[in-house]
């Protein structure tokens, strides 16, 4: 599987470099390919593309018909894939009034996305951990990221995107986002505690020692899931998100130390 991984990455790189021509800064790998805990039965390839200015129509036209031709080819790897496109200035550090970047998405539409606060995180991942496929370091492409601002944009995470879905729980009824919640969960209360970022396992192991024993078994359900299974587990995922939101606002910033 790892093979079929490559292929695509392989074809992502190739694309882009074509069609973006001098407008081509560097290629990364972000998520778990990056932190290490990659599982081809339940992760996706995030990727990073770093552009030299914004792209004119013309290029980010090129960009969805690359990704049309990935999706109608035989790769077996030619689905959950996500990345960004974000042009140098605006990587270096997060600004909220320049952060409408071109995206493919996972379910393999492409257009233009805002990237929140959650992109502060994403940004510390490339910078301390992202893999280069192409171009310079990340660390002379993104500023330095403290655990202050990993607390706050975690905090804002929660407030902003999972606060929401305790009123309006659709995306919860699905089994793979039930697993997503449950260890995004695990990782923003870990991150709140520590400053650092920690893998889906080392968050749900962290979790497993430090919080409730009620929410045991629903975390090893978590990571124990993987596609075509049936976590069926909407009631406990919801109170779970209920009360990681309660804690997170209880603590404000908890820290280890």
């Amino acid at each position: 599987m790892l093979d079929a991984v490559s292929a695509l990455l392989n074809r992502l790189l190739e694309g882009t470099t074509a069609t973006l021509g001098d407008q081509f800064v560097g290629f990364y790998l972000h998520g778990s390919l990056a932190l290490g805990d990659f599982d081809p039965a339940r992760s996706d390839v995030d990727f990073l593309v770093v552009t030299d200015g914004p792209l004119p129509a013309e290029r980010v036209k090129g960009l969805e018909a690359m990704h049309a031709r990935i999706a109608a080819s035989d790769l077996a790897w030619r689905t959950n894939y996500e990345g960004s496109y974000i042009p140098r200035q605006a990587l270096r550090r997060f600004d909220r009034e320049d952060s409408v970047h071109p995206v493919i998405r996972v379910d393999g539409s492409f257009g233009h996305d805002r990237h929140g606060a959650e992109w502060v995180i994403q940004r510390h991942i490339i910078r301390e951990r992202g893999v280069t496929l192409a171009g310079p370091a990340p660390r002379t492409l993104i500023d330095p990221i403290s655990a202050d601002d990993l607390r706050q944009a975690t905090l804002a995470v929660l407030e902003g995107w999972w606060a929401p879905q305790l009123e309006d729980p659709f995306r919860l009824r699905g089994s793979e986002y039930q697993a997503y919640a449950v260890l995004t969960m695990c990782r923003a209360l870990y991150t709140l505690h520590s400053g650092a970022i920690a893998t889906k396992p080392q968050a749900a192991s962290w979790a497993m020692e430090h919080l409730n024993s009620e929410w045991h078994d629903l975390i090893q359900t978590a990571m124990a899931w993987r596609h075509s299974m049936e976590m069926d587990q909407f009631r406990a995922t919801h109170e779970f998100v209920r009360y990681a939101l309660g804690l997170s606002r209880r603590e404000g910033r908890p820290r280890s130390d």
